[in-house]
């Protein structure tokens, strides 16, 4: 297993203002009534959450012209319905990191999966008080396999990385399916939660979990993931002098950066997700901005 190590802080401004919060770091939109209410938006019909204060200042030009309504109702104030607006509200949300990594046989298999493994207990070793998850699933033979299902827990994922599968042939669009799966049922469960997928892969398929051959499959699914606006990462594990540019190809359907660690290490590869995180933390601010 990868060396864990104490995560180096990033002087950077955006760090810092995260690190300034405690508990959770990343803030997104949420439907609920919970979570600070920070602007309004027209109701459009939606009277769950109306946000009063704007409702009355929607509706304070037309006074005048409603002075029949208001002697009418005996009302010193009228309102009609297409005054109303909603709240919008932001609550701080947790990070899920779920890695995807290719174990089949390979001479650098065993690099990657310490590297992976390092990253990962020293993600979720600098995430503990911010709620952040962390999971696994590797792919090879012939399936895929969930090794850390989301967890915040150093102890669960020591257990479950210490002894990980690795072989046999490459069926990149079963693992492809099971984090489509995986990451759909977490967004369900926790719809504010930040998803973030880091793809180790040369990105050459030769496994298919139905009858499209495995390339055009996989690509079928990665365009599924990047339907669902998950931010995914692909790390290319396939030497330069060999590389065909599949690695590149699958990040393209992702519609996701595409990145070569030429020295594959937990700590490389930790600070690689780190500036990833910060990049779906910035866009979701910005949504709401």
């Amino acid at each position: 297993m990868g060396e864990e190590f104490n995560p180096r802080k990033l002087d950077t401004p955006l760090d810092k203002m995260m690190r300034s919060y405690a508990g959770r770091r990343s803030v997104t939109r949420t439907e609920r009534k919970r979570g600070r209410y920070i602007q309004s938006t027209p109701a459009n019909g939606r009277t769950n959450d109306l946000a009063f204060d704007a409702t009355i200042r929607a509706a304070a030009p037309f006074q005048r012209d409603r002075s029949e309504i208001r002697e009418h109702n005996k009302v010193a104030f009228a309102i009609r319905p297409n005054d109303y607006m909603k709240k919008i509200r932001v609550r701080k949300a947790a990070n899920l990191i779920l890695f995807l990594v290719d174990a089949s046989w390979s001479m650098a298999v065993a690099e990657r999966m310490a590297a992976t493994k390092g990253a990962i207990l020293s993600l979720l070793t600098d995430a503990y008080q911010r709620r952040d998850r962390v999971g696994l699933i590797v792919f090879q033979k012939s399936k895929a396999t969930l090794v850390l299902p989301p967890t915040n827990s150093v102890l669960l994922a020591q257990e479950a990385l210490s002894d990980v599968p690795v072989g046999g042939k490459t069926p990149l669009s079963a693992g492809l399916m099971m984090s489509y799966e995986v990451l759909k049922k977490e967004k369900n469960l926790h719809p504010e939660i930040m998803p973030l997928l880091i793809v180790l892969t040369d990105g050459a398929g030769n496994v298919s979990v139905g009858h499209q051959p495995p390339q055009e499959e996989a690509a079928r699914f990665a365009e599924m993931i990047a339907k669902e606006k998950i931010h995914s990462v692909v790390i290319n594990m396939e030497h330069a002098a060999f590389d065909q540019g599949l690695a590149q190809a699958l990040a393209d359907n992702l519609k996701s950066p595409c990145y070569t660690i030429t020295d594959l290490k937990a700590e490389s590869l930790f600070v690689t997700v780190q500036q990833e995180i910060r990049q779906v933390n910035t866009s979701a601010s910005m949504d709401f901005k």
